[in-house]
C-alpha cells in the first residue's frame, strides 16, 4: 500500500465530529472577520476617514501681510518682512540623533543658541530658568537667524513667524505713509487712510500631501494657490523728497523756525511729487517720538497766505473784466479803510505802477486798489468757488477745509476785502494754496491733488494720469498772470530763484502769523511759490516755512534757497530742456508774448 492511500485511509478515518468543529470554528472566523470588516468600514469609516485627512493635509494660515508700497519709479516705501518668535519647552530638548525618551538639559542647548543668537549663555539660562515649557527667548529675529536655528535640529525650540511693517526710507515718507503699530493697527498717513487697500486678500488653505510630502493636486479649488503682488504706488518720486527735506531741514534750522513743509505738483493732472515736511519721524521707531508729529500740517493746518495770494487776486479781477492787463493803480504808500489803516510791508509808496510791478514790489495797497474795482459779492463768490472754504478733492488723508467769513461779513464791512486782497482775512492750507497756483499755470483748470496711482500688479507701474481739472478762469487770463510772476523773478523779490537758460515765475510772502483769530506780535510765515517752466509751465513749486526767527526772515532769504534747490534738481530728474533761444538773446515764448510792464 502506498503512503497516499494510507493518508486517504487516515483521512476517512477522523471523527465526523472532528471536522465539524473545524470547519465551524473557520465559519465563525470569517463571520467575525465579515463584521469586523463591516463594523470599520460603514460604523467608524467617517470617523477613521477624518483621522487620515488630518494626517494627510497640511492646512496654510496666513500670517497676514500688507502690500507693498512703492514710489512713481518703483522704489520701496512700506513693505511687510517676516520676523521669527523663539519659543522653548524645555521638557521636549534633544538633539540630532539622541534617545527620543532622552531630554537635554537646559545647559546645552543655551551653549548651542548662544552663538547664534549672539546672546550669553547665561543670559539665555536665566530666561529659561526652572520653566518646563512656554519660553520666549528671542523676538523679532530675522528669517537668517531662524533658518540658522532650524539647521541646529533641536527639538523643543518652536519658531513663530509674523510680519513685521518696514519702512525702508525712514523719515522720507513719514509724514504721508504713516505706519503701524505694534498691534499692527494703521495710526496715521495713507497706511490708516487706505488701510482697506493695504490688506491682501489671503485665506487658510488646505493641502493634502503624499506619503514623502508631495502636494497632491485633488480637492484644491481653482483660484487658492494665488499669490496677491499688488502693491500701491505713489506719485511721489523718492529721489526730489530727498532734495526738497534736506534743503527744508537746513533752512529750518538755520532760521531756528517751528515747521516747513515743501510740495511739489505736475499742473496738468495733479500728481505730487514730493510733499516734504520738517520735522519729521522715523516710522520704524515712531514710539520715541511725540504724536504731535504724525499729522501732515500742509493738509491739515490753516494760515492766512499772504502775497501768494495776490495773482491768484489779480486772475478774478481779470476774468471779472473788474481790470485792464496794461491797467496801472497809484500806491501811496497807506491808505484808510472803514476806519482801519493799511500799509505795505516796507511803508513806502511806489506811485502809479502797472501790475507786474504791483507784483514786483508786493504793493499791499496796490492790490486794495487792484481789488475795489470788484464787487465785495463778486469777489465773495470767486473765494467761495475757488474752494478756499470747502475740504479739497484729494487722497491725501486728514485733508481739511479753510475758512472764510460769512458773505454777510465779508459784504457790509469794507475791511474784509480790502485785507483778503493781499492774502490776509481768510485762511487755507499749503495744498490749497498750491492746487489754486497750478489752476494759473494750466490754463484756468482745478485739478484735484494726489499722491497715489493706484494698486499695480506685479512689477509693472502705472503712467501719469489723464489731464483734466474743472475750468475756473480762461486760458488767456491766466497766462498774463503767468507773465507778470515771471517778472517778480526777473525784477522782484524771486531773483534768488533764476536759473540761467529757464523762465520761471514766483511770487515771494511774509505773512502775519494768527492764532484765533489775533494776530502774534513778531510772528510771520515766509512762503514762495513757483512756475515752470513758463513758455509751457509743468510743475508748481511751494514753500513755506513757519516762525523763521530773525529781522531779515522774509520769503526771499528764507523760502526761496529752498525753492531753487527743488528746482534746480526737477529739471535735471525731469530732464525739461531750456526755454528756446532767439538771435537777440529772448526766449522764443518772452519774444511773442504781448508786453505787459
Amino acid at each position: 500500500m502506498t503512503n497516499v492511500q494510507r493518508r486517504v485511509v487516515d483521512l476517512h478515518s477522523v471523527p465526523a465530529g472532528r471536522l465539524l468543529a473545524v470547519y465551524l470554528v473557520l465559519a465563525a472566523g470569517l463571520a467575525g472577520l465579515a463584521v469586523r470588516l463591516a463594523w470599520v468600514q460603514i460604523v467608524q469609516g467617517p470617523k477613521l476617514e477624518a483621522r487620515a485627512r488630518a494626517i494627510q493635509t497640511q492646512k496654510v494660515t496666513p500670517i497676514g501681510k500688507r502690500r507693498t508700497i512703492v514710489d512713481r519709479e518703483g522704489r520701496l516705501v512700506a513693505l511687510d518682512e517676516e520676523r521669527f518668535v523663539l519659543w522653548a519647552h524645555p521638557r521636549y530638548f534633544n538633539f540630532p540623533g539622541d534617545d527620543p525618551n532622552g531630554v537635554r538639559r537646559p545647559e546645552e542647548v543655551a551653549a548651542k543658541l548662544a552663538a547664534v543668537l549672539a546672546v550669553p549663555k547665561d543670559k539665555l539660562l536665566s530666561t529659561i530658568g526652572t520653566r518646563r515649557t512656554g519660553v520666549k527667548l528671542a523676538s523679532d529675529l530675522d528669517p537668517e537667524t531662524a533658518h540658522r536655528v532650524r539647521s541646529l535640529g533641536i527639538s523643543g525650540l518652536d519658531l513663530e513667524a509674523f510680519p513685521q511693517r518696514i519702512y525702508p526710507q525712514g523719515s522720507l515718507f513719514a509724514n504721508v505713509v504713516g505706519f503701524l503699530n505694534q498691534e499692527r493697527v494703521p495710526q496715521a498717513g495713507l497706511e490708516q487712510s487706505r488701510d482697506s487697500d493695504l490688506k491682501r486678500h489671503e485665506s487658510s488653505r488646505s493641502m493634502r500631501r503624499g506619503a514623502d510630502g508631495t502636494p497632491l493636486p485633488d480637492g484644491l479649488q481653482a483660484g487658492v494657490l494665488y499669490g496677491d503682488d499688488l502693491r500701491l504706488q505713489l506719485t511721489l518720486d523718492a529721489r526730489l523728497q530727498q532734495v526738497a527735506q534736506a534743503a527744508l531741514a537746513k533752512q529750518v534750522k538755520q532760521w531756528n523756525a517751528k515747521k516747513g513743509v515743501a510740495l511739489v505738483m505736475d499742473v496738468r493732472n495733479g500728481e505730487m511729487l514730493a510733499l516734504a515736511s520738517v520735522p519729521s519721524y522715523n516710522p520704524n521707531r515712531f514710539w520715541t517720538y511725540s504724536p504731535s508729529l504724525f499729522r501732515e500740517w500742509s493738509v491739515q493746518d490753516l494760515y492766512e497766505p499772504g502775497s501768494t495770494f495776490k495773482p491768484i487776486n489779480l486772475a478774478l479781477a481779470l476774468q471779472e473784466g473788474a481790470i485792464d492787463p496794461g491797467g496801472t493803480v497809484t500806491d501811496n504808500g497807506s491808505l484808510t479803510i472803514g476806519g482801519w489803516p493799511i500799509y505795505n510791508h516796507d511803508k513806502r509808496a511806489n506811485g502809479v505802477m502797472d501790475f507786474p510791478t504791483v507784483l514786483q514790489v508786493s504793493s499791499n495797497v496796490g492790490m486794495v486798489q487792484a481789488m475795489r474795482h470788484v464787487k465785495p459779492s463778486h469777489f465773495w463768490a470767486w473765494l467761495h468757488k475757488f474752494g478756499i472754504d470747502t475740504v479739497p478733492d484729494t487722497d491725501l488723508p486728514g485733508a481739511v477745509a479753510g475758512q472764510l467769513k460769512s458773505k454777510s461779513d465779508f459784504v457790509s464791512q469794507p475791511i474784509e476785502p480790502a485785507t483778503a486782497a493781499f492774502g490776509q482775512g481768510f485762511s487755507l492750507t499749503p495744498l490749497k494754496l498750491l492746487q489754486l497756483h497750478a489752476m494759473l499755470a494750466n490754463g484756468g483748470r482745478l485739478v484735484s491733488p494726489h499722491i497715489t496711482r493706484g494698486l499695480r500688479s506685479g512689477e509693472g507701474l502705472a503712467g501719469p494720469a489723464p489731464e483734466g481739472g474743472l475750468q475756473l478762469i480762461k486760458p488767456q487770463v491766466a497766462l498774463t498772470v503767468l507773465h507778470w510772476m515771471e517778472t517778480v523773478v526777473q525784477k522782484g523779490s524771486g531773483k534768488g530763484i533764476r536759473i540761467p537758460g529757464y523762465r520761471i515765475g514766483g511770487k515771494t510772502g511774509t505773512a502775519q502769523k494768527a492764532l484765533n483769530g489775533v494776530y502774534i506780535p513778531g510772528a510771520r510765515i515766509c512762503s514762495f511759490v513757483a512756475h515752470l517752466p513758463i513758455e509751457d509751465p509743468r510743475f508748481v513749486v511751494l514753500v513755506v516755512v513757519d516762525e523763521p526767527q530773525g529781522g531779515n526772515a522774509y520769503g526771499s532769504t528764507v523760502a526761496v534757497p529752498v525753492a531753487k534747490q527743488i528746482v534746480e534738481a526737477l529739471l535735471v530728474l525731469e530732464k525739461i530742456p531750456p526755454s528756446p533761444v532767439l538771435n537777440g538773446g529772448k526766449t522764443a515764448a518772452a519774444a511773442k508774448a504781448r508786453p505787459t510792464g
